[in-house]
């Protein structure tokens, strides 16, 4: 195995204990894509999301949960990317799941733009500041159209300690 296949296992593995360390994530079915530096979050259509079925459309909270997971899990996978490529965490801690400090939701401002039509979504966040303690980040979602949103929120995260370099 090469240098860069074997950080490109590291990575994805890295990832996958990082969404499996968040119960939510598996209760709502949210999964990501990683495509180099960037995460895209698909929440995968299930019935029992939907709020409103007269419309049908999913529940806002729902909604909201997606957008927040993504603004969280995006932040995490900020700081843990530039660990990984530092050689740390170690295959064990990721295994452990030890090796992730998820960030706490100060705040979270919601613009639901429509209603998100019963089929898979997807959502990308973007980090506008990050510092030692504090963060700020847009998340963006959308159904088929990536154009065409339903959904838009801005959070704002404490960030946690930073683990001593090892």
């Amino acid at each position: 195995m090469t240098a860069q296949e074997s950080l490109k296992a590291r990575r994805d593995g890295a990832l996958d204990a990082l969404v499996r360390s968040v119960p939510y994530i598996q209760f709502l079915g949210v999964t990501f894509d990683r495509r180099g530096d960037e995460l895209t979050a698909t929440l995968s259509y299930n019935a029992r999301l939907i709020g409103n079925p007269v419309l049908p459309a999913l529940h806002g909270g729902v909604t909201a949960g997606f957008l927040e997971i993504t603004a969280l899990v995006e932040l995490a996978w900020h700081c843990t990317r530039a660990a990984l490529e530092d050689g740390r965490p170690q295959a064990e801690d990721i295994a452990a799941g030890g090796a992730f400090h998820i960030p706490k939701t100060i705040d979270l401002t919601v613009d639901y733009l429509r209603p998100c039509r019963p089929q898979d979504c997807y959502a990308r966040a973007q980090i506008n500041r990050s510092g030692r303690r504090y963060a700020s980040v847009h998340v963006e979602a959308w159904q088929d159209n990536r154009t065409r949103l339903f959904a838009q929120a801005t959070g704002h995260f404490l960030m946690p300690p930073r683990p001593p370099d090892g």
